[in-house]
């Protein structure tokens, strides 16, 4: 890398890093101190807890190693802002995240500053190649994170009696044009691709987590993908059949979760004078007016159950990769503002619109490829550790980052996980 193009990373990684923390900040606006403090569910973490682990991660990973002179903020946080990284220190049990008092909501904001200068001093300086990959991959780490803040802050407040706004309605509103396409349903298409021998994995430069390497081939047999995602109505129809109460439907392991948690609709779905409604960051809104936006927050046990009652399936990982490599990212993911999945009557292209609205759950379990290697060091636990008894989503949601999404990304979740914005691609 000549020292212009090595500059000019340096100057696009530095942009990516302000902004992304500028970002965190601005999405805890809404937010009392009080509300990030709460964990409601033994997937989520409180906001506080997220804003400071996201700062544990730049210490950790690139202030300690890469800036010499660097003094620790408090040598416990090293500890206890640690996630998962069994390699690096100790750490406290996740369920035990809500009781974190202190630090105070206003020494984690000053844990913010101190490394945020310590990352603009050593991007002043002439930082190591690697020290500019550990900061790229901080900022993508602190993306992820952002988009578990928003779920998290979701299910907090949907746990809460009150049922409180995270924010009043805005560009993501329910208004009257949205209100008349919920009357117009598209009809679902299926757009078909051709099998044969395909790549899969990231292509070409760019930054990608280790878990979408290395590119390899696989053979496809010829497919179709649905060109929108299930929607609530849809999904109200499969809930009117019976569907949560007939078990030819289900995998032995998702009946088992249906009769153990009691499930008969979606997370945030409840029902009053036999009415449905749907609890999102804006409020509860009626189901009628949502009946042509995509279904959100269902389990992949749930999404899998839907498919067999539709008589279709759902894709496989490679085949959604296959189908979308290429095509521009655009859809309803953060940037847009809406925090919610939209009408698919909206869509102005009805071409397949793979990105947005909500995690697309896959039938590929989470495994690495052919000749995967971690990361070296305890980085290496970043994904790879994962790679037992989680299903693979792919498309991004509605709180993703635009930036942050690609062809090749790979999330993955348990298949019982509900809390996600996760939909339902149809495939056949």
């Amino acid at each position: 890398m000549g020292k212009a193009a090595g500059a000019g990373v340096q100057l696009d990684v530095g942009a990516r890093f302000g902004a992304a923390r500028r970002r965190t900040l601005a999405l805890c606006e809404p937010l009392t101190a009080e509300d990030m403090m709460v964990q409601s569910c033994p997937e989520a973490s409180p906001a506080k807890w997220h804003l400071a682990h996201t700062a544990w991660f730049f210490e950790s990973f690139v202030l300690r190693e890469f800036l010499p002179d660097y003094r620790l903020f408090n040598p416990d946080f090293q500890w206890l802002f640690n996630s998962y990284y069994e390699t690096f220190s100790v750490f406290p049990e996740k369920r035990l995240r809500a009781s974190f008092s202190r630090p105070a909501l206003g020494e984690v904001l000053r844990y913010r500053e101190h490394v945020d200068e310590g990352v603009e001093r050593l991007l002043e300086g002439d930082p190591e190649p690697e020290a500019l990959k550990r900061i790229e991959l901080g900022v993508n780490h602190e993306e992820q994170h952002q988009e578990l803040l928003l779920t998290d802050i979701l299910h907090a407040f949907f746990t809460n009696p009150l049922r409180p706004k995270y924010r009043e309605q805005g560009n993501e509103g329910t208004g009257e044009q949205e209100s008349n396409a919920a009357l117009h349903n598209p009809v679902l298409r299926f757009q078909e691709f051709e099998g044969g021998l395909r790549e899969i994995g990231r292509r070409g430069e760019g930054f990608c987590f280790d878990n979408e390497l290395p590119r390899h081939r696989v053979c496809l047999e010829p497919y179709a993908l649905g060109d929108r995602l299930v929607t609530c109505g849809e999904y109200a129809e499969f809930m009117a059949d019976g569907g949560y109460r007939r078990p030819e439907f289900w995998l032995s392991a998702g009946w088992a979760a249906v009769q153990a948690a009691g499930w008969n609709a979606p997370l945030y779905w409840t029902r009053e004078n036999g009415d449905w409604s749907v609890f999102t960051l804006c409020g509860s809104l009626p189901l009628e007016k949502l009946r042509t936006t995509p279904v959100s927050q269902v389990s992949f046990y749930e999404a899998d159950a839907y498919a067999r009652w539709a008589w279709r399936r759902l894709p496989t990982e490679f085949e959604w990769e296959a189908a979308t490599e290429g095509q521009p990212v655009e859809g309803n993911l953060l940037d847009s503002g809406w925090l919610r999945p939209v009408s698919t009557s909206l869509l102005q292209n009805r071409r397949l619109t793979p990105w947005g609205d909500c995690w697309e759950w896959t039938a590929s379990a989470y495994l690495g490829y052919p000749g995967f290697r971690p990361l070296e060091g305890a980085l290496g636990e970043y994904n790879g550790k994962f790679m037992s008894g989680q299903m693979v989503l792919r498309g991004g949601s509605c709180v993703t980052p635009k930036a942050h999404i690609r062809a090749s990304y790979r999330n993955f979740f348990a298949p019982e996980t509900r809390w996600q914005f996760s939909g339902i691609r149809l495939a056949t």
